[in-house]
């Protein structure tokens, strides 16, 4: 036994040994004479089997993530009384624009990982690894304060939080050489000072680097994590009572051991919970899934014990919510995936359709009430894979992968990261990994709807419309943009500028695909809608005849109607799409982005 304090480490083993093979050997080794470096050792050999018995399903899953954590703790505190600590600094960035609720929630799951894994330790109550820069995006004066104070509170607790305002952002990005901030006015903004809000996520996140270059005291040892403010340093795991959310997986750890150990420059982590796409491609499956709850709803008596509990079927796999996921590469899943009832104690059909209404309409702004995406642990946190998507919720660059950037945000389309991701892929190749670390993924809080700002959609509370329009457009030129890139590469050097005959060539082509795509959604969408709207009411099925359940269904009706104004043959951004004249605009934006890029990604990689 060595001469160092580890009590967390002797009391796992012997708690554990017993019932995961490969703990005894460790309990062996920790019994004979260690210097404090092989002692740190040991934790190491420890974490992988601790968690591949926590995410087995077969364990009991809450004791081994409060043994889990507790190791790194006691692991921070011999690293410090080692000394010479060379491991990475992070500075993380949160783009924010008028969503305090959202806010609190995601530096909340910053402070729970620094409190619970510890990473890097604490000077006079502060932990010395990690910054966080919060930059401000909000057009609402009361949501800026609210940001401002949420920072304030986090500092106290022990996060070195920023707020990096509006003003900063104006002056830094001033104090750029005129002819360089020319160049970059598409990767930064051209927005006056008047106007120097809802720049958009692209423009802002590209801004935070600026903030991130003053921040940093040692370029070879500090990492930049880009987080958005909807995810949460957590991942959720399936329970007989629901989801739940699980701190059980040290992210900064296994980060700086992946830059340490490899040669990459960009490292990005998928999403679990809500999907990371616009409902506008998540329509037809979701009323699938509705029309199939109805249904069986339909079967079950009013008053019986609810039964949309107890083991669900197959849990949605990758792009299982996307209506293109063959676009993706990905593979058909099963049509429908049921219902889980989220109410606890007894209860019965009437009180589990009165729920399922009143989240209904959340849809619209990104939750799919059916197919989330779950965490699953498969072969651990360390190996690699390349990349093709940047998940702007969850990347991390060295100082050098500070030049591959988000581009087009001037654009405002969707699909900026996998477009960037197929880019930078071209680009570095192997460099840009992928790693099995995602974030949660919340598109709501507690707080409601009415106190959450989502670019590109619009509610109209009174009424209860929401207009999708804007951000279904996008999605769209967005597809384009991605997909014309993704050949582009292919055909073009991404290190010289491209072709514009290359570029028309292939964004016509890319363009035909897509509206014959839309062009079959658009008919799925209004023929599921109406099979919804006469299972629900014009079926004569039972909830029609309950008084108390006239509410619910006018939730239902509200959904319709929502789905109608936004997929329906007279929806808005429908009629965009199909506008030839629309479509040249557009097309011609995208041409003259792509043409630009090699000479704004120069400039932008001089200021590196």
């Amino acid at each position: 036994m060595s001469g160092f304090n580890s009590p967390q480490l002797a009391a796992c083993l012997a708690r554990h040994q017993s019932a995961i093979p490969g703990l005894a050997e460790i309990g062996v080794r920790l019994s004979e004479p260690n210097t404090l470096d092989g002692l740190i050792g040991l934790y190491e050999c420890c974490y992988p089997l601790l968690e591949q018995a926590m995410w087995s399903g077969e364990a009991d899953f809450h004791p081994l993530q409060a043994d889990y954590q507790a190791l790194f703790r006691e692991q921070e505190a011999l690293i410090r009384q080692r000394g010479g600590d060379d491991r990475h600094h992070f500075i993380l960035g949160i783009p924010i624009a008028d969503r305090p609720p959202h806010l609190r929630a995601c530096l909340e799951s910053i402070y729970q990982l620094c409190a619970l894994f510890g990473y890097g330790g604490r000077t006079d109550g502060a932990w010395d690894k990690i910054k966080v820069v919060v930059a401000e995006d909000s057009r609402d004066e009361d949501n800026i304060r609210r940001h401002i104070e949420l920072v304030a509170e986090y500092r106290q607790k022990g996060l070195q939080v920023f707020h990096f305002g509006l003003d900063e952002q104006y002056r830094l990005l001033r104090a750029l050489p005129a002819e360089k901030r020319d160049k970059l006015g598409h990767l930064l903004t051209t927005q006056p000072r008047e106007r120097f809000y809802r720049k958009g996520q692209a423009a802002n996140r590209n801004l935070s680097y600026l903030k991130f270059l003053q921040l940093t005291e040692d370029k070879e040892r500090t990492l930049y994590y880009l987080v958005d403010s909807d995810q949460h340093f957590c991942v959720n795991r399936k329970t007989e009572a629901g989801e739940e959310a699980a701190y059980a997986l040290n992210y900064f750890h296994a980060i700086d051991r992946i830059f340490r150990t490899t040669d990459t420059l960009m490292l990005t982590g998928k999403l679990v919970g809500d999907p990371p796409v616009s409902p506008s491609v998540m329509a037809a499956n979701f009323l699938d899934d509705v029309t199939a709850f109805f249904a069986r709803l339909a079967a079950l008596p009013a008053e019986q014990a609810c039964q949309f509990h107890g083991a669900p079927g197959p849990l949605p796999g990758d792009a299982a919510y996307h209506d293109l996921a063959g676009l993706f590469g990905f593979d058909n899943q099963a049509n429908t995936f049921p219902y889980q009832c989220r109410l606890s104690g007894a209860h019965d059909h009437c009180a589990c359709l009165k729920d399922f209404a009143r989240r209904l309409n959340a849809f619209f702004f990104g939750e799919h009430l059916t197919r989330k995406t779950w965490f699953a642990y498969g072969s651990g946190f360390g190996q690699l894979a390349p990349a093709r998507t940047v998940y702007p919720g969850n990347y991390v660059v060295s100082h050098a992968g500070l030049k591959y950037i988000i581009p087009f945000g001037h654009l405002r389309l969707r699909m900026s990261g996998p477009t960037a991701g197929r880019l930078i892929a071209a680009e570095i190749g192997g460099r840009f990994a992928s790693f099995n670390m995602p974030n949660l993924h919340r598109r709501t809080t507690e707080a409601g709807l009415d106190d959450d700002f989502r670019p590109g959609v619009e509610l109209d509370e009174a009424r209860q419309r929401v207009d999708l329009s804007d951000e279904f457009e996008r999605q769209f030129f967005g597809d384009l943009m991605l997909f014309s890139t993704e050949e582009l590469v292919r055909q073009a050097d991404v290190k010289q500028p491209f072709p514009h005959d290359v570029i028309e060539s292939v964004i016509t082509r890319k363009e035909a695909e897509l509206l014959a795509l839309y062009q079959q959604k658009h008919e799925a969408i209004v023929a599921r809608n109406s099979r919804l709207h006469e299972l629900v009411f014009n079926a004569g099925h039972w909830w029609l005849n309950s008084p108390e359940l006239a509410p619910a269904l006018r939730q239902v009706q509200t959904f319709i109607d929502n789905i109608a104004r936004n997929f329906g043959e007279h929806a808005a951004a429908w009629d965009q799409i199909q506008s030839a004249e629309h479509r040249a605009q557009r097309k011609g934006q995208i041409i003259e982005a792509l043409m630009n890029y090699r000479a704004e990604r120069d400039a932008w990689d001089s200021l590196f």
